[in-house]
């Protein structure tokens, strides 16, 4: 078969986590949905802070109390307008180098773990603070929610040409900047310390629902038996670009 075929299904067909990642991610998805609901139990319709949110609160202005430029820029970051352009640059990405599930799953898990953060938890459970709603973080939840789809995707790279430690490398950075968010919006008093913890654990456990679900859909469980094998030689002989 020619070698631009079979390159195009082998990428189509290439899941976005390793096999022996997917029993991890689901673990990991189901402590984020114990998380989210053992928090929603203790601070559902309230509107005062627990004793940690004070504690952490507290530690939080006393470092950052002084630097509210940079502050007020980084709940910037995590508003509607920001959010909806990092995720279409990450679909763009996703498209310009052919890893169809990568853009599938950035298009889907943003708009549904902040639908879900917005539209359902918010109302639902109740808490507040200023008078507006405030868990789980909006911005928490949208920023880890974008953190943990970097992570997916260079999880499995299709070209693997940057090392494993450029990789984490830059994961840690998408981490980094999903965490100085939310911590901005604590310092500035838009939420509790335990409204954030909520988010992030929203947003990633959606993206790795989504990424689970969209691995078990993939389509090489259609490819025949000979074509299966030599994509594996392909593989093996390290073909792949």
């Amino acid at each position: 078969m020619p070698w631009a075929i079979q390159r195009q299904r082998l990428l189509a067909a290439r899941p976005l986590l390793p096999p022996g990642m997917r029993r991890p991610a689901a673990l990991l998805a189901a402590g984020c949905v114990v998380v989210t609901a053992c928090l929603a139990v203790a601070f559902g319709h309230q509107g005062r802070p627990g004793r940690l949110d004070t504690v952490v609160h507290a530690r939080i202005q006393g470092l950052l109390d002084s630097y509210q430029g940079p502050l007020h820029l980084l709940s910037r970051l995590g508003g509607l307008l920001s959010v909806a352009e990092l995720t279409a640059a990450l679909v763009l990405a996703c498209l310009v180098t052919r890893r169809w599930r990568g853009a599938v799953l950035a298009a889907l898990a943003v708009p549904a773990a902040t639908t879900l953060t917005e539209f359902v938890l918010k109302p639902l459970i109740g808490r507040s603070i200023r008078g507006y709603a405030s868990f789980p973080s909006g911005h928490a939840t949208a920023m880890f929610a974008l953190a943990a789809i970097c992570a997916v995707l260079l999880a499995n790279p299709p070209r693997p040409r940057l090392p494993r430690a450029v990789r984490l490398l830059l994961a840690a950075g998408a981490v980094l900047v999903a965490v100085a968010v939310p911590v901005a919006m604590v310092a500035q008093g838009f939420h509790y310390f335990t409204d954030i913890v909520a988010g992030a654990a929203v947003g990633v456990g959606t993206v790795l629902l989504i990424t689970l679900l969209i691995d078990l859909a993939r389509p090489a469980a259609r490819v025949s038996r000979g074509t299966a094998a030599e994509d594996t030689a392909a593989l093996s002989a390290g073909r792949l670009p």
